[in-house]
């Protein structure tokens, strides 16, 4: 297969995946922070999701800088819960989680399951039923906004996804995230310059930590020629997500390879591949490495 087909294969991989949080496996490094709440449980670290605990209630997580944090956990029958982060970021956090009966609490966690379980536009389109049941109980409810917003999105219905954004700016006014996904609404409807507007709000509000408005505007960059500015932005994203995202160093490599750093190409798809070994991008990957060594040969030798 020709290197313009190989990359081709791999474009093509990747619109067909979304941009995840990875869960990462339960570690006992004492320079690890680890939650202990329900099974199944989300966690979320300043508002950035981090995983989900496993059978036994535990997740433990790894590159937390020392400083101010939030932790936020929510499992399915349970009404979410908040707390500090050790100012250390190591250490063990015991979360209880209450359970509820909040109607709306109870419609929108199973909007979100479905969401992010979804496979086809048949449960897409359950999840917007729930989410819309939630709202009619609970019309401010910014969250269950966002959800829907990005719901929508995924059905191509971008108008409908910038009222839900809309929407939610009306009972929080400042939301990073939902300025995040207003980025992607406008990114896929083709207005590129409101997308970038929207993914700098996105990081303006957050105070620079916004991983999903820095891969945003990273490959609006890109798409614009600013390589450096794009390379800059995804390692920004790479930093603040702590590797827990291999997918991000494939976007980075193939940045570097349009400005003809093959050497920094190779690593970050190596780092994909020491992340992600068995990833559904590793077999293009490594295709990709191959290529891009012999590429390189006439401007120095990667071993």
């Amino acid at each position: 297969m020709s290197k313009h087909l190989l990359r081709s294969a791999l474009l093509a991989i990747f619109l067909l995946s979304q941009l995840a949080i990875a869960q990462r496996p339960a570690t006992t490094s004492s320079n690890s922070l680890t939650i202990a709440t329900q099974p199944n449980a989300i966690v979320w670290i300043d508002d950035i999701r981090r995983g989900k605990t496993d059978a036994s209630g535990k997740l433990s997580l790894t590159g937390i800088r020392s400083g101010r944090h939030t932790l936020r956990v929510r499992a399915n029958g349970f009404k979410e819960a908040m707390t500090p982060v050790p100012p250390s970021g190591r250490g063990n956090v015991v979360v209880k989680l209450t359970p509820t009966t909040d109607e709306a609490e109870l419609a929108f966690q199973e909007a979100e399951t479905l969401r992010e379980s979804a496979r086809d536009d048949e449960t897409r389109g359950k999840s917007v039923t729930a989410y819309r049941r939630a709202l009619k109980l609970r019309p401010a409810f910014p969250a269950a906004r966002v959800g829907l917003a990005r719901v929508l999105l995924d059905l191509n219905d971008t108008k409908a996804a910038l009222v839900e954004i809309e929407a939610a700016r009306r009972s929080r006014p400042i939301y990073p995230e939902a300025s995040a996904i207003e980025g992607r609404i406008y990114r896929e409807a083709g207005f590129e310059e409101e997308a970038i507007k929207s993914f700098r709000r996105a990081i303006r509000e957050s105070r620079g930590f916004q991983p999903e408005a820095r891969v945003g505007l990273a490959r609006m960059l890109e798409e614009k020629g600013q390589y450096v500015e794009a390379i800059s932005e995804f390692r920004k994203a790479i930093d603040q997500l702590s590797d827990s995202e291999p997918v991000i160093y494939q976007m980075l490599g193939s940045a570097y390879e349009k400005i003809q750093k093959y050497k920094e190409a190779v690593e970050a798809y190596e780092k994909y591949l020491a992340l992600a070994p068995n990833g559904s991008l590793a077999p293009a990957i490594r295709s990709i490495i191959d290529q891009l060594k012999r590429d390189a040969a006439g401007q120095e030798i990667i071993p």
